[in-house]
């Protein structure tokens, strides 16, 4: 079997914009910058401040930062479960 061969779209056909590296989410604390780890891309272990259980490597995940924060020692890895029931969990985790 030969091997496909990509076609150039015409330079006039309409193009799917590049997938953003992060989205802006707004919840009742703030807005936050979030974005996707896929499991193949990760070769850390991280500590998920929504359970305090380990995220392992090759584990999907969210990395998350405050929308007014831009410093790197902000970011905080959490499961993705753990992000979306975080306004529904008692205590002080889940804020900034």
């Amino acid at each position: 079997m030969s091997p496909r061969k990509a076609r150039r779209l015409p330079d006039d056909a309409p193009r799917r914009p590049p997938a953003a590296p992060w989205q802006v989410e707004d919840w009742p604390d703030g807005s936050w910058m979030v974005r996707q780890v896929p499991g193949s891309a990760d070769a850390k272990t991280y500590r998920c401040p929504g359970c305090d259980q380990e995220i392992r490597p090759g584990t999907a995940h969210l990395v998350v930062w405050s929308d007014d924060t831009r410093g790197l020692a902000e970011r905080r890895h959490w499961h993705n479960a753990c992000w979306r029931r975080r306004p529904r969990r008692p205590g002080p985790q889940g804020g900034r």
